[in-house]
């Protein structure tokens, strides 16, 4: 059987709020949508089969730390990452850049070679340039494949990211060469230009006449204030490419994501809920509830009795509370999935008002609240 060509297209509109369908031979994925993030070839603390449960349609793995741990060749040898984590879903890979720069002990940038550093894990040194990231993420078998890119650190430095962007996209076409042809996986750019509009419309032009599968916003989720990474968008909604997905990196809260599809962005992924359900921390319909608080001994009541899926409101906040405080792994396994669940149901509802054209009243409802 012919592997399906990787698609995108729009189904529905609400003002720049989008519902599409990006079409891959491993299935089709509605947007907007979240991508529970996989870094290490796990979703911490959930099964695949648990995460399928939540409705989760695609997740995200990282190249930075499976080229450190296990390597790519192994997983080559188990049959590329879908077969080696027993996932069917597609797998978006991160380039590697923003971890480069988050957490590696040693770096330096050369625009010839690439990232140059030394490992988090053991200060093994490595060689991260576009075509190996590239080559990495063809090896790892990945169905969206982003470009390699540097990611500065916030800063008011304008000629440092002007000179960072023109890295990224000198980057950019070196990525785009080495993915060659592939027409059953995306490549997706990713638009730098911390938080000068110009220069993020500058990298959003020129990537655009390289021509790309999807344009990903990266550099955000970095420090800067919600209302920043909010002007960030309206800055550049009007040029990204209608035909196109839109994907911000790393983020968010359920507040970023609803500000950020309000203003065209498509996909999402990010940490927090995972990292959160491992601390205590629950996302629910009516905000933020901390599990660790002393307030919920003799609270009988569910997390969230708005949630529907997986009838994880069987388990109490006592006994949620009581879990956390024992140092219980069960406790970071039961509300990492209720946050995933809720992530889910949340980017469903979405979903569901940009269809109906009410998605701007829902945005007013929740944008404060969770």
């Amino acid at each position: 059987m012919a592997l399906k060509k990787f698609a995108f297209q729009v189904l529905e509109k609400d003002k720049f709020a989008r519902c599409g369908l990006i079409k891959t031979h491993r299935g089709n994925i509605e947007t907007p949508v979240f991508m529970p993030v996989g870094t290490q070839a796990t979703v911490k603390a959930c099964t695949i089969d648990d995460i399928k449960k939540t409705g989760s349609q695609i997740i995200l793995s990282n190249t930075y730390h499976l080229m450190i741990r296990p390597g790519v060749e192994r997983i080559k040898n188990a049959g590329g990452l879908h077969k080696f984590m027993n996932c069917d879903l597609p797998i978006l890979t991160d380039s590697g850049g923003f971890q480069v720069m988050s957490l590696s002990k040693l770096n330096k940038i050369d625009l010839d070679k690439g990232a140059i550093f030394n490992s988090h894990v053991d200060g093994k040194k490595f060689v991260l340039s576009p075509e190996e990231s590239i080559k990495i993420q063809l090896g790892l078998n990945s169905d969206i494949v982003m470009i390699m890119d540097e990611c500065p650190k916030k800063t008011d430095d304008y000629d440092f990211i002007k000179r960072s962007v023109q890295l990224s996209l000198n980057w950019a076409k070196r990525s785009k060469k080495a993915f060659g042809e592939n027409p059953h996986k995306g490549i997706f750019a990713i638009v730098q230009g911390g938080l000068f509009n110009d220069l993020r419309l500058k990298s959003l032009n020129e990537l655009i006449k390289i021509d790309f599968d999807g344009y990903a916003v990266g550099g955000l989720a970095v420090g800067e204030t919600q209302k920043e990474m909010f002007s960030v968008l309206d800055g550049i909604k009007e040029e990204l490419p209608e035909n196109k997905p839109h994907y911000l990196m790393g983020v968010g809260t359920p507040s970023d994501i609803l500000g950020a599809v309000k203003r065209g962005i498509d996909m999402f992924d990010c940490v927090l809920p995972t990292r959160s359900g491992r601390t205590g921390l629950a996302f629910t319909w009516e905000g933020r509830i901390n599990l660790k608080n002393n307030k919920y001994h003799n609270d009988n009541t569910p997390i969230d009795k708005n949630c529907e899926n997986l009838n994880l409101n069987k388990y109490s906040k006592n006994y949620l509370n009581h879990l956390f405080n024992t140092n219980e792994i069960l406790a970071s396994m039961l509300l990492t999935l209720h946050n995933i669940n809720f992530y889910q149901e949340l980017m469903t509802a979405i979903r569901k008002n940009i269809r109906e054209g009410t998605f701007n009243a829902f945005h007013d409802r929740f944008i404060d609240k969770l």
